[in-house]
């Protein structure tokens, strides 16, 4: 603003309403989906809307209808696509019914989930949804306490808050530890993250070591290195430790593709044949777990899917006219898919 220039005062419903030479019920109406007004008021009323640059406030409608008109969501990281997808079809579905999300990442940290949904709650969203990756007994309380839809996402927690849809990591790492097993590998090696507390990522290693009891062979070939998410580069460093801790491993079972990239690239760059002389098998589905050379085998998950079901279900939740709100789960598979790698 320039010296001596008074400040510009927001545009208000009422200096639109009297442009237009309606009421501001009127403005208010227009500016809903399924009005009841004519399309050709709302048309006049739009235009002007537009001309005037008028933003509607929101919050003071959310005063008087006690609704934000927003979907609260958390996931761990912002720049991974299985998460880019999943908040693309959460979005697809939530913008069929003028739902809008607001998004944050956890950075993999209970804690600052925990300060972020007590944030998150001041202003009152009409649901929630968390990427689980284990809570705060903090954070189960509070979402225990609240009077709108929580949904859990990407894992079937044994302790669920309320809804959950996704599947069980843990089953899912030990259908794929086991497939491997019946193709002959015996010297498996799972190549984890540390400092993983309750996570995916742990509950993949939980299933894996299950499926090695199992059979009858040994559960303590772990090697964990770098904090969630593994990177491709820290992947690269575990393989170095696992020759070294594990040199007879006939395949490595690593708790991303993402790792699994890091962990092959190594190998090869030994001269290491793969699968000749050890096996590599990743979790995701990603992109490049498709396209490494060679491809690598994995756990297929839909991402799209998750997004798109977990809309579908808070849609179904706020529908006043609904009469069963019960906790419920909706299983996304997530399968073992082998490719060149084993």
């Amino acid at each position: 603003m320039r010296a001596g220039e008074k400040p510009r005062t927001p545009t208000t419903m009422r200096d639109v309403a009297k442009a237009a030479g309606v009421s501001r019920m009127t403005v208010s109406r227009a500016l809903k989906k399924n009005s009841s007004i004519s399309e050709k008021t709302r048309e006049h009323i739009l235009a002007i809307v537009k001309e005037m640059n008028y933003v509607p406030d929101q919050m003071a409608g959310s005063l008087s209808t006690k609704k934000s008109g927003f979907v609260a969501t958390l996931l761990p990281s912002v720049n991974n696509l299985h998460f880019a997808l999943t908040v693309q079809g959460l979005t697809e579905e939530l913008e069929k019914v003028g739902l809008q999300i607001l998004l944050g990442h956890t950075g993999y940290s209970s804690e600052r989930e925990e300060i972020m949904i007590e944030t998150l709650l001041r202003r009152r969203p009409e649901a929630m949804v968390l990427s689980y990756d284990g809570h705060t007994e903090r954070t189960f309380e509070l979402l225990s306490s609240v009077d709108i839809p929580i949904i859990e996402i990407w894992e079937r927690p044994v302790r669920a808050i309320e809804h959950t849809i996704g599947f069980s990591n843990e089953e899912a790492a030990f259908r794929m530890t086991e497939q491997l097993i019946e193709k002959g590998y015996r010297h498996l090696t799972f190549l984890g993250e540390s400092d993983d507390s309750w996570t995916r990522g742990a509950a993949r290693r939980s299933g894996f070591i299950a499926a090695m009891k199992a059979a009858g062979l040994d559960s303590t070939r772990i090697v964990q290195h770098g904090a969630p998410p593994l990177s491709s580069e820290l992947g690269a460093e575990a393989a170095a430790r696992v020759l070294q801790v594990w040199p007879d491993t006939d395949c490595i079972f690593c708790v991303s593709d993402i790792a699994a990239f890091g962990v092959q690239s190594y190998l090869l760059g030994k001269g290491i044949a793969i699968p000749g002389q050890i096996a590599i098998a990743g979790f995701g589905n990603f992109e490049v777990s498709r396209f490494a050379s060679p491809s690598i085998s994995t756990v297929v998950v839909d991402p799209l899917a998750i997004g798109r079901e977990t809309g579908r279900l808070i849609v179904r939740l706020l529908d006043e006219n609904a009469t069963d709100k019960s906790p419920t789960h909706i299983e996304v598979p997530a399968e073992p898919v082998f490719r060149a790698s084993s």
